[in-house]
């Protein structure tokens, strides 16, 4: 029977690397798209930015409240919701006539996708409850999310050369629904001991936060820096979130619990997300610009020069919840934010003419620092954690992934586009060197944070939240000093 079970058990694991696996092919394999998408629908660069920061920034709003909402009426009816509702919105967006039915469905999607990566670890964290073998399965998980996206634009290439841009969103439906089929058959429905009740006030200065700050980042160069309209968007984020941090610890339920923030390694695995996930969204819109509009390679060129990368990161992503698992977070994460440095720095001065030598020695380099990344940040998020609250951590984990994403593409597409002189085949790659030094500066926030975040006394923090949250209740291991 133990054998059965473990069957089991792993076979729920894999349903809900599925979800997992559409998200996260989502994320990533439209950007190789981009500059068809531009021919196709006459988009401009903020137009792009959009069709990939839409997505990523209705993620990161709804995330925390998708978690909490699963651990209320149930994990597997929210999961379920979310796979098809993700799927629906791929449909579309391989329909969208013009750029604003694009991003509208891509919209669709995140209010989908929200639904799934924090159930999914929330139902993997009730799942797996020894330690041991619950950092094995989340270094599964952390896997498939870095392959998942590393793949994106290898397969978004291949999609765009064989049928055209809207392929890349036919790929979900079959995944999808197969998914949902699965779910009803295997994963047990499953909820919170103690219901949350719903936060509409926080998640509305959350969905202003995030909103606000993304639309003036992105349009700041077109509008003005200094226009009213930015300066009034700017205004807006910071004033909700001044009310968030004064209205959040007011309430017994809140939308973010802000004590989390008190464990250290917590806070620390919100800002490596962050980091690292900026300079994803960074790296890979910047590169596929590159490739294709500055050096004139086609769409699946461009996937399979990013090969190297993908490879590292399916290498390095299992291997990386092993590590985790076996000698604790430090070493992944310090490896990871100095090779994600090293990459982007090795892109600074980047031609028309850079041998292809140099960019695959940076990618294999990136994709290395990527691999190992994702582990350590969903181990932290959750170790110590009340089991009962696991997919509000879960959900502000991811969140902070879709925002670092979203930033990383609003301010390193703005700060290129504002710098650039002439037509993007002529003055990109000059214009894009300065996005490429912010690109390493995330992978040195990554580098410091993984010494300060598993010290002594940051695991010592993480006890201490954990009881104040939950006394007496089961929660999640708090990891040794290394």
């Amino acid at each position: 029977m133990p054998e059965r079970d473990d069957r089991r058990r792993y076979l729920i694991l894999a349903i809900c690397c599925m979800s997992l696996l559409i998200v996260g092919l989502d994320n990533t394999i439209v950007n190789v798209a981009l500059p068809s998408i531009r021919r196709d629908l006459n988009a401009s660069v903020s137009g792009l930015q959009w069709t990939v920061a839409a997505y990523t920034l209705v993620l990161a709003s709804l995330l925390m409240l998708s978690g909490s909402t699963a651990d209320r009426i149930g994990r597997r009816r929210i999961f379920q919701t979310g796979l098809l509702t993700f799927t629906a919105g791929s449909l579309l967006c391989s329909l969208a006539p013009s750029l604003g039915w694009l991003i509208a469905f891509r919209m669709l999607q995140a209010v989908g996708g929200s639904m799934l990566n924090p159930v999914a670890m929330s139902i993997i964290t009730n799942t797996f409850t020894e330690r041991a073998e619950r950092a094995r399965a989340i270094g599964v998980w952390g896997g498939v999310i870095g392959i998942s996206m590393a793949l994106g634009p290898v397969v978004g290439g291949a999609l765009v050369a064989s049928v055209g841009w809207r392929g890349i969103f036919w790929v979900n439906v079959p995944i999808g629904l197969a998914a949902v089929v699965l779910t009803g058959l295997f994963v047990p429905e499953s909820r919170a001991p103690r219901a949350r009740r719903i936060d509409p006030v926080g998640q509305l200065l959350v969905i202003v936060i995030l909103g606000a700050l993304t639309y003036g980042i992105i349009e700041g160069p077109g509008s003005g820096w200094t226009s009213a309209k930015i300066i009034c968007l700017f205004a807006a984020s910071a004033v909700a979130l001044g009310a968030l941090l004064v209205y959040e610890p007011r309430r017994d339920e809140p939308l973010i619990d802000l004590r989390f923030f008190s464990s250290v390694p917590f806070a620390g695995a919100t800002l490596t997300a962050v980091s690292a996930f900026a300079a994803l969204g960074g790296f890979l819109f910047l590169n596929t610009l590159y490739l294709q509009d500055a050096r004139g390679l086609s769409a699946l060129q461009a996937g399979l020069y990013t090969l190297p990368m993908a490879g590292m990161t399916v290498i390095f992503g299992p291997l990386s919840g092993r590590i985790v698992a076996s000698r604790g977070a430090r070493l992944p994460l310090v490896v990871a934010g100095l090779a994600i440095a090293v990459a982007c720095s090795a892109l600074t001065g980047v031609t028309n003419t850079t041998t292809a030598t140099w960019l695959f020695l940076a990618y294999v380099i990136f994709g290395l620092g990527f691999g190992l990344v994702n582990a350590p940040i969903t181990n932290a998020a959750v170790s110590g954690m009340p089991v009962a609250q696991a997919g509000v951590a879960a959900g502000l984990a991811s969140a902070s992934r879709q925002l670092g994403q979203s930033l990383g593409v609003a301010v390193v597409g703005s700060v290129v586009t504002s710098g650039m002189r002439g037509s993007l085949r002529t003055g990109f790659a000059a214009a894009s060197h300065v996005g490429w030094w912010m690109l390493a500066g995330c992978g040195a926030v990554v580098f410091l944070l993984g010494f300060i975040t598993t010290s002594p006394w940051a695991l010592a923090t993480a006890a201490r939240t954990a009881a104040r949250l939950a006394p007496g209740e089961a929660r999640a291991p708090v990891p040794t000093p290394p």
